[in-house]
């Protein structure tokens, strides 16, 4: 394989990997409690028994943002490219009514309305954790609508789902356009539609180009581009997220989010 091929299937292969290592301590709101499990340890990657308070499966399974990245891999891949009716099929039959996902009090949690940090004595559940926009998707799904995006889902869903596309695509004209496509087939909601579309323009320059100083000033020069692909309202919001970043480059990753952002 080429260097370039060779970088496309790393990107797929490390993202899911990664989702899958971060998975039994995935959703640890409470940081103290967090320090009190991992204490000193510095690799935490595969953690058991799983530490998640929200669901508990296998160490090495998937979160419900790998198995969204799975379930368009596998529709790239059975199409040969992007088909949207085929991915919303696909996703529809993985996270479903009949799927291993249906749980009754994965369905009572609202997104916003509950108490992140003390968590309900019925949680964990013993299944994959149902996500809002997948909860959105399905309701729309079964309500016939064209659009199956969530229109109010703002999560980081769209960072994983864009990797197998960009992956597929990068170096070609359409690379955005797909993006975007499959994106908004469960969130429709600009901003994490701008926030895929960074990422991807992020992951293009790694694929193309390997190790690469220059990748993220390349992309803040794409977003200030009046004739960009796929433009977005937000992108200048997000290049200025950007740059924040690259100004607090020599912190370290906690200090530098405690101190300059807002936590989850």
């Amino acid at each position: 394989m080429s260097a370039i091929t060779d970088r496309r299937v790393a990107a797929v292969v490390g993202a899911l990997v990664a989702d899958a290592a971060a998975q039994p301590l995935h959703w640890l709101y409470d940081e103290e409690k967090l320090k009190r499990i991992i204490g000193e340890k510095e690799e935490v990657e595969f953690w058991e028994p799983s530490q998640n308070p929200f669901y508990c499966i296998p160490t090495g399974s998937f979160s419900c943002y790998g198995d969204q990245a799975y379930v368009i891999l596998k529709s790239l891949v059975e199409n040969k490219g992007v088909n949207l009716e085929a991915l919303k099929k696909l996703t529809y039959d993985f996270f479903g009514p009949q799927s291993s996902y249906e749980d009754p009090e994965n369905a009572r949690y609202v997104v916003g309305k509950e108490d992140k940090i003390n968590v309900k004595p019925t949680l964990p559940i013993h299944r994959p954790w149902r996500n809002g926009s997948i909860k959105h998707f399905l309701s729309n799904m079964e309500a016939g609508k064209e659009e199956s995006g969530s229109e109010s889902d703002e999560q980081i869903d769209c960072v994983l789902r864009m990797v197998p596309v960009c992956a597929l695509y990068a170096g070609h004209p359409e690379m955005l356009s797909r993006v975007e496509e499959v994106l908004r087939v469960t969130q429709s909601n600009d901003l994490p539609v701008t926030i895929g579309l960074a990422a991807a323009r992020i992951l293009e320059q790694f694929i193309l180009h390997g190790p690469n100083t220059n990748a993220l000033n390349a992309v803040l020069s794409d977003l200030s581009n009046s004739r960009r692909n796929n433009p977005q309202e937000l992108d200048q919001t997000v290049a200025g997220f950007i740059r924040e970043v690259q100004k607090l480059s020599s912190i370290d990753h906690h200090s530098a989010v405690t101190k300059n952002f807002q936590k989850n």
